[in-house]
């Protein structure tokens, strides 16, 4: 009885007493513990972008598997919100840029939190056999969770879109950002568990599991790596971005909407008067940022003159990104096809909504922390179709801003049609903060995984072209007006991320249960032999 009981609350297993196997070390002391845990969040916050230090992440998540490996849940709650914090307070700083400490503060401990449930469920799972396996798949699963919780989730800081540089990356194009996360996890994972067990020669077992769990995910990334191509299927098309500038970073750059569609209006008229002169080739259609025009056109006469003449010098289809205003109801995040010779013809409108920055949830309680909340004086309401823009030959699918964190959106852009996908962008309001550079990675991650171009046009920058294997061949320098323009391939082959949409990502739920279910049947079996 007391051997069981000693399983089963130490930091052993019941499984590894009856394998004859030694149970893990125990750490000295919870304050080593908690400064490792906070350190591997500092690791993995380090191999994003814009530092090239992706191969950081595995051995992050082996730092943190040492950690949570044979904890008890309450401990690897606790371990996890601190990575989670280590994390999170660098990476999201941003979200504080003009408003203050508490948003990001109350963003980055929320999401932490949820860091802290998935670490209680990798400390379960880690007293099984293979639990690099079981580990990893709980990791994706606290993943998706974050994605979509509270509020419609904030998919930022996912492991695989700090991957855009690594050898990993080809596994976006097989199984999505579940994948390549689930394999950045069982690396690091079992980086860690053949330290631990590969000195023991009486443990080849355990020694062949986590050689393989270091292996298998780099084998299928070079067996996924023909997935990757930017072979022309359907032809190309010459396409073009404007990045027009706003007149000062910050939430106050709204102050100046007629400022900033001048600035995209202008550096229109000055692509029209390169093209004329033969300095650059005219472009088949041309992409304007979100917020490029933040005056409704539809109500107010000045604007839509100022985006047709625009749209006339440049003579091709033109994406203008928009703010509508409808009498009632909420307001709208809207991109607007518009043809120099019918004026705008469709429309998409965003449908991942940002909360708390176009809408504000639980407003009179947020209010009672930050003011901030009331800059936001009416609540956008989402879109509910894809957008996929018909534009001189070219089906062009609109995923704004926000939207590129979230799987589902982008995927269903490319499903109903997108040979190339534009993700129009405002990022003046975080200054030259690093958000601009996380966002390009989650791009280069989405060219990846769907095998499109994907075009990025910004306000104020970084706009660039991303060629379907991931590699930026144009980009902008931040806060200057400027143009590009590129020949793109036009695609139309659906890679198996695309096809097989959000299963993936449910087989990993399916293992993650099956690990935490196996931990309960264990326990159960544990406590009834000790009774």
């Amino acid at each position: 009885m007391s051997s069981s009981i000693t399983a089963e609350h130490g930091p052993g297993t019941a499984g590894e007493a009856e394998s004859g196997t030694p149970a893990a070390p125990a750490w000295k002391g919870w304050p080593l513990r908690a400064a490792l845990a906070t350190g591997s969040g500092v690791l993995l916050y380090l191999s994003f972008p814009p530092r090239p230090l992706w191969w950081l992440a595995p051995f992050a998540l082996a730092l943190l598997g040492a950690c949570l490996r044979g904890r008890r849940a309450r401990a690897g709650f606790g371990l996890g919100f601190l990575h989670g914090l280590g994390f999170l307070l660098p990476l999201l700083i941003w979200t504080g840029e003009g408003v203050g400490p508490i948003p990001w503060l109350a963003l980055a401990t929320l999401e932490a939190l949820l860091i802290g449930l998935t670490g209680l469920g990798i400390a379960l799972v880690s007293r099984l056999p293979a639990w690099p396996l079981w580990g990893a798949a709980v990791w994706t699963a606290g993943e998706a969770l974050r994605a979509r919780a509270p509020f419609g989730g904030f998919p930022w800081g996912k492991l695989a879109f700090g991957q855009a540089d690594g050898v990993f990356l080809p596994l976006a194009a097989l199984g999505g950002t579940p994948l390549l996360s689930f394999a950045v996890a069982l690396c690091g994972f079992g980086l860690y568990e053949a330290l631990r067990v590969g000195a023991d020669t009486r443990r080849a077992t355990a020694t062949l599991l986590a050689a393989t769990a270091v292996a298998a995910p780099l084998a299928g990334a070079l067996a996924a790596r023909p997935l990757v191509s930017d072979a022309a299927e359907e032809g190309t098309a010459v396409a073009a971005v404007v990045q027009g500038n706003v007149p000062r970073a910050g939430f106050d750059f709204n102050a100046q909407r007629r400022a900033v569609l001048d600035n995209h209006a202008n550096r229109t008229l000055q692509l029209a008067a390169d093209v004329k002169a033969g300095r650059v080739p005219k472009p088949d259609f041309v992409v304007w940022p979100e917020n490029s025009s933040d005056i409704d056109p539809y109500t107010q006469p000045d604007a839509y003159e100022v985006i047709d003449n625009a749209v006339k010098a440049i003579g091709v289809p033109v994406a203008i990104g928009t703010v509508l205003a409808p009498e009632t109801g909420p307001l709208r995040n809207t991109m607007i096809l518009w043809d120099p010779v019918k004026g705008p013809v469709d429309t998409y409108d965003k449908r991942k909504i940002q909360p708390f920055g176009e809408r504000i949830p639980m407003r009179s309680f947020v209010r009672l922390f930050s003011s901030d909340v009331d800059r936001v004086q009416r609540d956008f309401g989402p879109g509910k179709e894809p957008g996929v823009f018909a534009m001189e030959g070219s089906a062009v699918g609109m995923v704004t801003c926000f939207e590129a964190a979230f799987d589902d959106a982008v995927r269903s852009t490319v499903q109903d049609g997108a040979q190339v996908v534009a993700v129009p962008s405002n990022n003046a309001t975080f200054g030259r903060s690093q958000m601009t550079y996380q966002q390009l990675a989650m791009d280069r991650v989405r060219a990846v995984e769907h095998s499109r171009t994907v075009l990025v046009p910004v306000t104020s920058g970084v706009s660039a072209v991303i060629r379907p294997d991931g590699q930026i061949v144009q980009e902008t320098k931040m806060f200057t007006a400027d143009a590009l323009v590129e020949r793109i391939p036009l695609r139309s082959t659906q890679t198996p991320a695309t096809r097989f949409g959000p299963l993936p990502e449910y087989a990993l739920l399916l293992v993650a249960a099956g690990g935490l279910g196996w931990t309960l049947a264990r326990r159960i079996r544990s406590r009834g032999t000790a009774a």
